[in-house]
């Protein structure tokens, strides 16, 4: 099937067989998101899914493990999705779960016997984008929920036998504000514990709504020294078992680990970084295509 868009997955579903399902993301309102602005979101015919796992299969196919995509794939109906988990089982008998992208909005939709359902059937993980821990955070970036609403959802999907896992951002509270976040997520992921996190450090892309917000100083970006920090204070407070990868792709880093157990490890490995950096002129994440961005970064640091 060829693959309409930018294909986006959590890193530890880079093994899984990525099924597309659906083209773009339901809400697609995030500030700070690029991914599917350009795209109409449609769910695609379920033959064209049928055909595409026949595909597979006949040229050897059998995966343990399927990801079905894009944007929020948990968002189509609980009776359309309950076939697309049959006809996965179908074609591939050996699958031991399926796991997608999902919003607090699209669980709220469903019934608690819709979930169990579902779980029953071998969709195993969801992937939430949490992103603050800062209620007026969610609330400027257009995030499609608030916290509590967030933890009674979570509360909700776990009971039913489903994970949860989150995607936040550094970064995303802007200058001066990274560890207030950092001690308000850490807080929310202890209480609803979360099997694993996933940091995709925020990423100043001029195409994304938020950029008219930085040009205009509404916003106010964190430097890539403050958005480690930001990580160093989060993996600091963080006492629940789960999976820690985060990445920092304007610095080409990456870390990852189980906490509490590597706690040490990653902080030092942070540290490390921390030190180099700050030593270096001040560094912010823009997209690379940006004109001026030395422009940009004189502007932000005032010099």
């Amino acid at each position: 099937m060829d693959y309409e868009g930018q294909i986006c997955r959590p890193p530890v579903e880079r093994s899984s067989f990525m099924l597309p399902v659906a083209v773009g993301c339901s809400y697609n309102r995030c500030r700070f998101c690029t991914l599917f602005k350009h795209l109409s979101y449609r769910l695609l015919p379920l033959d064209k899914i049928e055909s595409e796992l026949e595909r597979v299969r006949n040229l050897g196919g059998n995966p343990k493990q399927v990801f079905l995509g894009d944007g929020n794939a948990f968002a189509m109906d609980t009776e359309r999705l309950l076939r697309i988990l049959a006809m996965v089982q179908q074609f591939f008998p050996d699958c031991t779960m399926v796991n997608l992208d999902a919003t607090v909005l699209d669980v709220s939709r469903k019934t608690d016997e819709e979930l169990r359902q579902l779980a029953a059937v071998g969709l195993r993980r969801l992937y939430l984008g949490i992103e603050s821990g800062l209620p007026d955070v969610l609330v400027f970036m257009e995030k499609d929920h608030r916290l509590e609403e967030a933890e009674r959802e979570i509360d909700r999907l776990q009971k039913a036998g489903l994970v949860y896992c989150a995607h936040f951002m550094t970064g995303i509270a802007g200058r001066g504000r990274g560890e207030e976040n950092a001690e308000q997520l850490a807080a929310f992921f202890n209480r609803t514990r979360p099997e694993r996190v996933i940091n995709f450090s925020l990423f100043l892309n001029r195409k994304a709504p938020l950029f008219e917000n930085i040009l205009n100083g509404t916003f106010q970006p964190a430097d890539e020294v403050e958005n480690l920090m930001e990580a160093y204070r989060l993996i600091e407070l963080i006492e629940t078992d789960l999976h820690y990868d985060g990445f920092h792709d304007a610095l080409s880093f990456r870390i990852w680990g189980r906490l509490p157990r590597d706690r040490d490890k990653l902080l030092w490995r942070l540290n490390e970084k921390i030190d180099e950096y700050s030593k270096k002129e001040t560094c912010y994440a823009f997209d690379v295509h940006v004109e001026s961005v030395i422009d940009y970064n004189a502007h932000l640091t005032g010099s």
